[in-house]
C-alpha cells in the first residue's frame, strides 16, 4: 500500500511538472516576437514607407497613403501575431472612399523591433505614437482608428484616451483573464480554463505587467469618441456575451454588430459588402 501511494505521488508530481513546463512554454511562445519581411507597399496603395519612434522603445515601420483633399485619416491597427499586411484590404477600402490611411506594425511584430508581445500594454504606446504622427502629417483633419483584436485593445488601453473622431473595435478581448481562459478551453477543452491563473502568473515576471492592466472593459468607458464594436457570433476566442459586456461599458454614441456565423476571423473578408456598408456608414455619421 505504501509503495502504491509513493508511486501515485510520483505520477502526480511528474504530471504537475510536465503541466507547468507546458504552460511555461506556452507563455513564452505567446509573447515571442513575430518578425516578418514585409517588402514594398502594393503599388495601388500609392503609399510611402514611414518610420515612427514610439515610447514603447520600438521604431514602428509602416505605410502612409495620402489622398489629396482627404476627408480624414484612418489608422489601421492589426491583430496579435500579425502585421500591416493583414490590413491592406481595409486600406484599399478607405483609400477608395476618400480617406488617407496609415498602417503600421506594432512593436515585436512585422518589421518593428521589440522584445515581447505584450497584449496591448506596450502596443498602446505605439497606438499613441501613430496617432501623433497622423496629426502632424494631416493637421486639422479628423483621425479615426480601426483596431482588430490586439489593435483594438491597444487603442482602448492608451492612457490618456486617444483623441480620435471615431474608433472601430473588432474582436477585442474584454479582460486578459477571459481571453486566456477561452484560448485554453479551445486548446485543452474543459480542463483548460482552470490553468489560466498559472499562465497569467507569468505576466509580471516575464513582462512586468499586471493582469489588471490588461482589461479593456475597465477602460472603454473613458473613450471620448463614437465607438463601433464588432465581433462574430461564433467567436470562441471572445464570446458574444463578452463582447456585449464590453459594449455595455462604452459611452454613447456607440454601435454594436455581432456578425452572424463569424468566428475569430477577418470580419471584412467574412462579411464583405455588409462590412463596408456598416463601417463606412459609421464613419460618415461620426464626421457629421
Amino acid at each position: 500500500m505504501r509503495r502504491q501511494r509513493r508511486l501515485l505521488a510520483l505520477i502526480l508530481l511528474a504530471g504537475l511538472l510536465a503541466g507547468t513546463g507546458i504552460l511555461l512554454y506556452v507563455g513564452h511562445a505567446l509573447t515571442t516576437p513575430m518578425p516578418a519581411v514585409i517588402g514594398p507597399p502594393p503599388p495601388d496603395l500609392q503609399a510611402e514607407t514611414i518610420e515612427i519612434p514610439s515610447p514603447s522603445g520600438s521604431r514602428l515601420r509602416g505605410w502612409l497613403c495620402r489622398v489629396p483633399g482627404s476627408r480624414g485619416v484612418v489608422i489601421l491597427m492589426h491583430g496579435v501575431r500579425a502585421n500591416r499586411l493583414s490590413m491592406v484590404e481595409r486600406a484599399r477600402l478607405f483609400r477608395s472612399n476618400g480617406y488617407s490611411v496609415m498602417l503600421f506594425d506594432f512593436q515585436a511584430h512585422g518589421e518593428s523591433p521589440g522584445r515581447h508581445i505584450t497584449f496591448g500594454s506596450l502596443e498602446s504606446r505605439d497606438a499613441r505614437a501613430a496617432l501623433d504622427r497622423a496629426h502632424r502629417e494631416f493637421p486639422g483633419q479628423p483621425v479615426m482608428a480601426v483596431g482588430t483584436s490586439l489593435g483594438g485593445a491597444a487603442a482602448i488601453l492608451a492612457d490618456p484616451p486617444l483623441p480620435l473622431r471615431a474608433m472601430i473595435l473588432e474582436s477585442v478581448y474584454p479582460t486578459i483573464e477571459e481571453g486566456t481562459a477561452n484560448r485554453l478551453r479551445i486548446r485543452f477543452g474543459p480542463l483548460g480554463p482552470p490553468l489560466a491563473p498559472l499562465l497569467l502568473a507569468q505576466l509580471r515576471p516575464q513582462l512586468g505587467i499586471s493582469p489588471a492592466a490588461l482589461r479593456p472593459i475597465d477602460r472603454i468607458g473613458r473613450v471620448q469618441c463614437p465607438v463601433f464594436v464588432l465581433s462574430g457570433t461564433r467567436d470562441e476566442h471572445t464570446t458574444a456575451d463578452e463582447i456585449r459586456a464590453l459594449f455595455a461599458r462604452a459611452a454613447e454614441p456607440k454601435q454594436l454588430w455581432l456578425v452572424p456565423g463569424a468566428a475569430h476571423v477577418d470580419l471584412y473578408r467574412f462579411a464583405g459588402k455588409e462590412y463596408e456598408r456598416r463601417v463606412l456608414g459609421f464613419l460618415e455619421e461620426a464626421l457629421r
